[in-house]
């Protein structure tokens, strides 16, 4: 739950203060079962949402005065999980175990924009 996420960063700081490092969100996605439709396209609204959400947390808890200096969404590709195999899907980008081929989903794209127009605010 992103309230959980953003509750845990404003609580950490609240107990440590300055004594509390900068915090890099390593790990932070969601597991969908994603299909490549007739289009050739992987569409995955569920994920852009869970995204959006989370990193609006981070957003709160920066805004709270908490020294997040960064957020790596879980992963850029599926892979084989050790608990789950290659049965759940987390990447951005989507991956066809008996080909290689790789298809970005719109999550892939939805998250470069949003980096992007970061980027160009920030400058």
């Amino acid at each position: 739950m992103p309230e959980g996420l953003q509750e845990v960063l404003v609580g950490l700081h609240t107990r440590y203060g300055a004594a509390l490092p900068p915090i890099y969100i390593t790990e932070n996605g969601c597991a969908y079962d994603d299909v490549v439709d007739a289009d050739g396209e992987v569409h995955d609204p569920e994920r852009i949402a869970y995204l959006d959400a989370h990193l609006r947390a981070v957003a709160a808890a920066i805004e709270a005065q908490v020294d997040v200096r960064g957020y790596y969404t879980w992963s850029l590709m599926d892979n084989f999980e050790w608990a789950e195999g290659y049965t759940k899907r987390f990447g951005l980008v989507h991956i066809d175990y008996d080909s290689q081929k790789r298809t970005p989903k719109d999550s892939y794209r939805w998250y470069h924009d949003l980096i992007a127009a970061h980027r160009r605010v920030l400058g």
